[in-house]
């Protein structure tokens, strides 16, 4: 118990990831064995594409599980989160149609946002030091040219 306390910061960010994970993994997998039953969610500008429905569907499952995989990893995790709080937006939207069964998906929703939010930081202190180094290396390589 002591290691959850200790760690609880990371142990909550971990539960946050497995459930946003589960939530994206889940239909990708479901419509990759029963692909008849989820089509109907796509919108019908989409199923009027000169591809198969089914290869949509099974194209748009790939996307999930690759977001999922990169949250349920943990590290740099900012850009997936929005690509999975983009999805939910708009899966919400086009299938406004489907309240009833997506009504689960605003509580969803909340996850990807708080994990962003909460790797935001992360992210731009990143990018602060990458466009540091550039700043130094073009620097250095100018300084040397002139």
């Amino acid at each position: 118990m002591r290691f959850f306390l200790k760690n609880r910061d990371k142990f909550i960010e971990l539960l946050l990831r497995i459930g946003v994970a589960a939530a994206f993994i889940y239909p990708a997998v479901e419509a990759f064995f029963y692909p008849n039953s989820w089509v109907g969610f796509l919108p019908i500008w989409i199923r009027d594409l000169p591809i198969s429905d089914i290869i949509l569907l099974h194209l748009f499952g790939i996307s999930e599980i690759i977001i999922a995989v990169w949250i349920l990893v943990g590290k740099r995790i900012f850009i997936p989160c929005i690509l999975a709080t983009t999805y939910l937006i708009l899966i919400i939207t086009i299938n406004w149609k489907f309240m009833d069964l997506l009504f689960r998906d605003f509580a969803i929703l909340v996850i990807p946002i708080v994990l962003a939010i909460n790797s935001y930081s992360l992210e731009k202190e990143r990018i602060e030091r990458v466009r540091k180094l550039w700043t130094n290396f073009k620097n250095t390589v100018w300084n040397k040219t002139t």
